[in-house]
């Protein structure tokens, strides 16, 4: 990482590679590029460049420098939309332009993610790949096949947390990942220790840190993936080695589960599985193994931490939490849990989903664009080839468009006799342009049903010490990617998290309807 990185010796040759680098592409000499600080000769903005939470950085240049800002890093140019109007104009209004990736040289290169949809260049393999996956899910209509087995997970998570509630955080993840490996590879998890869910969770937590923008100088100055391995500082490359081993096993060992049971005709319907019958040339079986592997990454860890986010808020907002559970008895009535059927019956609770996925900005400044054209936007230059990131965290809490943005108000989304919802989040929490997350649909019903089932059964509150002393919610979140919150402490309570940076206590509501759910499973 940045931190290994430090020598004198280090810094020199940087300097000079970064020298030659920047003569090697520089245009438009005179050109107006955004703003944004002042950089140091030779390297740019290095040092201003932030290792983690960047998305505050990115927040606080554009309170100086406005809504689009850029800075040099070692003559690569990061140009930063700070508003959803900005992103609008230029990732959804400039898809044809704004839709590749760069050269993630850690992540991308080095590890292999650029083989994955999320960080695949723009070509016919990328659009092949999205194809096939709004064909799948891409649409409420498409996902409707789905909704039986949405249901049908969340109720055996539940049946696992009343079991074993210390367990909170893992049964949250693998319920998640129990959900896209059914849809991508037709594959139904263990109970304990399911390989699958181990190897995926290794492999996305490596994702995270692989590419996010702070973590690896070479992510944004690819030409570092050429440094010998001797040299020093270059330990990142023995880091990507091992990292690149775990992907491809992701990639691999499910795949070959689904071929070993289709050749036992014993597999379930899955994305693998339908676009693997009859002859499948060498091309479309890399497409099927890398799309269905994207399907988790994609998914699973993003839904994860948006449900982590959801306990946070019912822990913050009791008030909130007592309103839903009452819209769900009024609805639902105590004899059975919500179903999606339910839904248009549930206002509050679809607002509370929604305000779930604006409040907790799961990709707070996500994967960066690449524009493959010189282009002119609001009179600045923005040459080809420049990062361009969209910081979603600071749209979805922009004062301007939301009001009290740092509060989690559901009744924001719900239209009244005397005011309009607010902006739709959904329409910018999961990207721009031809980049925007295909898995949107499922995403969406996932956070609700397990909204809306959680808070049937369950009553979240705030741990307290033997004392009577509340244990207060800790606002630390993890670096990267994709933010989550941090570890778990069981304890002496029904159920008491630290899995997140705060402490939660959870208790049955309904014994009676808990128990009738759990005989159905």
């Amino acid at each position: 990482m940045w931190t290994s990185l430090a020598t004198l010796d280090i810094a020199i040759v940087l300097a000079c590679l970064a020298f030659l680098w920047r003569i090697l592409r520089r245009k438009n000499r005179n050109a107006s590029f955004p703003p944004g600080p002042k950089g140091l000769p030779v390297i740019g903005n290095l040092f201003d460049m932030p290792t983690r939470k960047e998305w505050l950085t990115f927040a606080k240049w554009g309170e100086k420098y406005g809504d689009i800002v850029s800075v040099d890093i070692l003559g690569q140019r990061l140009v930063v939309l700070n508003s959803a109007q900005m992103a609008i104009n230029i990732l959804d209004k400039k898809s044809s332009i704004y839709s590749d990736r760069p050269i993630v040289g850690m992540g991308g290169e080095l590890v292999g993610w650029k083989n994955s949809l999320p960080l695949m260049p723009y070509g016919a393999r990328f659009r092949n790949h999205r194809r096939l996956a709004h064909q799948l899910f891409g649409t409420n209509v498409s996902m409707n096949r789905f909704l039986p087995m949405l249901e049908v997970e969340t109720r055996r998570s539940l049946k696992r947390i009343l079991t074993r509630p210390e367990e909170l955080s893992e049964q949250i993840r693998k319920t998640a990942g129990a959900i896209i490996l059914q849809i991508s590879h037709g594959y139904t998890i263990q109970e304990e220790n399911d390989p699958f869910i181990e190897l995926a969770e290794r492999t996305m937590n490596q994702f995270s840190l692989a590419t996010a923008s702070g973590g690896f100088l070479a992510n944004l100055v690819p030409i570092l993936t050429r440094v010998p391995d001797w040299l020093p500082g270059a330990g990142f490359k023995r880091t990507a080695r091992e990292w690149a081993s775990t992907l491809n096993d992701f990639v691999e060992k499910p795949y070959d589960y689904v071929k070993q049971e289709m050749a036992t005709g014993t597999a379930h319907h899955s994305l693998a599985s339908s676009q693997l019958e009859g002859e499948v040339t060498a091309e479309e079986e890399y497409n099927v193994k890398w799309l269905a592997s994207a399907l988790y990454a994609g998914g699973a860890d993003t839904t994860v931490a948006s449900i982590y986010a959801f306990f946070k808020a019912m822990l913050l907002y009791p008030e909130i939490q007592a309103k839903a559970q009452a819209e769900i008895d009024e609805v639902v009535g105590s004899d059975r849990l919500p179903r999606f059927e339910d839904r248009e019956h549930l206002p509050y609770v679809n607002a509370l989903a929604l305000e779930v996925t604006r409040w907790h900005t799961v990709g707070p400044a996500g994967l960066p664009h690449c524009v493959t054209e010189d282009d002119v936007q609001s009179g600045y230059f923005i040459p080809k080839g420049s990062l361009v990131y969209a910081n979603i965290w600071k749209m979805l809490h922009d004062p301007t468009v939301y009001d009290q943005p740092f509060e989690f108000k559901p009744e924001r989304f719900i239209r009244t006799e005397t005011k309009e919802p607010e902006f739709d989040p959904h329409k910018l929490a999961f990207g721009f342009g031809r980049r925007i997350c295909p898995g949107k649909a499922l995403a969406d019903a996932s956070i609700f049903m397990s909204c809306a089932m959680t808070l049937s059964v369950f009553n979240i509150s705030k741990l307290c010490s033997e004392d009577g002393v509340a244990f207060e919610p800790d606002t630390e979140h993890t670096a990267g990617t994709i933010r989550q919150e941090l570890n778990l402490i069981p304890s002496w309570n029904i159920i008491s998290h630290d899995s997140f940076g705060f402490r939660l206590a959870i208790r049955r509501r309904s014994s009676a309807r808990s128990s009738l759910e759990a005989r159905r499973l």
